[in-house]
């Protein structure tokens, strides 16, 4: 099933509006939120096809946000895409633990952002 519905957790609104423009252009419905604990809730609520998820943000942070997700049982089924200006190797490795399905470093490029959002259909 390919993916319609995002859902962007992120804390930056630049950083939100540059994702809602580049994936509504692709076709995609786009939900945002700011923070770890807002992206648990609205996932479980609105059981989005696919997570973008910033690492660094107020609160529960994008590892934990994700391991939640990923140990619910209503979403552990949601990809999780890291999205972050984190690009050390350990960052990378310690979100693929906690069952993000990509990773993805600051600055965005629009085209490889698209790829990997359509590689997780």
């Amino acid at each position: 099933m390919p993916v319609k519905r995002i859902l962007i957790a992120d804390d930056s609104a630049t950083i939100r509006h540059f994702l809602i423009e580049t994936l509504a252009k692709a076709g995609y419905e786009v939900s945002t939120v700011q923070t770890g604990e807002d992206a648990v809730r609205v996932s479980e609520e609105e059981l989005p096809d696919l997570v973008i998820m910033d690492i660094v943000m107020p609160g529960m942070n994008g590892y934990q946000a994700t391991r939640a997700i990923n140990r619910n049982e209503a979403t552990k089924h949601i990809p999780v895409l890291i999205l972050t200006s984190k690009d050390m190797e350990t960052d990378r490795i310690w979100a693929m633990r906690q069952g993000a399905k990509e990773f993805i470093t600051k600055p965005i490029d629009p085209n490889t952002l698209i790829e990997k959002v359509r590689a997780l259909a």
